[in-house]
């Protein structure tokens, strides 16, 4: 356990010096936040106590989420309803066995689609209200949005061959 504290101290303290230390030519935005643009040509290391010293520094890069866990009913619109790409929503639970089981599999099915295609996750335990709106009766659920609109649906598990297939017909393939 001691060794994961360390390794999370080395990764903030890395990460928030070295963007301290930069100038703001060197940031760029990125979602909100300012990021480095490029490493420093030379490190200085970063004391974080008497036994631990750092000469690294931690590069971060913007990535668009392929997946995202639904907050609440404004999220759900704003991400789902409102987005540009097509969205696959999987509603899912906890404790469903069968959704553990298909999660990974949507996960790879859409990671395929590079960047074309999002996934929305929403457990139904913690938003009941958008399962009843959709008419989730047993999960997993998955419904396929494009445009703000339901265009397919599927409940139970599916193989990859499946998932691709389903995938594929959300955009355009």
């Amino acid at each position: 356990m001691m060794a994961y504290r360390i390794i999370a101290r080395r990764i903030c303290a890395t990460s928030l010096g070295d963007l301290r230390r930069r100038p703001a030519s060197a940031l760029r935005p990125c979602s909100g936040f300012m990021i480095p643009t490029a490493c420093p040509p030379s490190y200085t290391p970063i004391s974080l106590g008497p036994s631990l010293l750092l000469s690294r520094s931690l590069s971060l890069t913007c990535r668009r989420q392929e997946s995202f866990s639904v907050q609440d009913a404004d999220d759900f619109t704003e991400r789902v309803i409102n987005s540009s790409l097509p969205v696959l929503v999987d509603f899912h639970a906890q404790w469903c066995g069968p959704c553990k089981i298909l999660g990974p599999r949507l996960e790879k099915a859409i990671a395929k689609q590079q960047g074309r295609v999002t996934m929305a996750k929403v457990d139904i335990d913690d938003h009941t209200d958008l399962a009843i709106e959709y008419g989730v009766s047993a999960v997993p659920t998955v419904i396929a949005i494009r445009g703000g609109n339901v265009v397919d649906q599927f409940v139970g598990i599916k193989d990859e061959a499946q998932l691709d297939s389903f995938v594929g017909k959300l955009i355009g393939q």
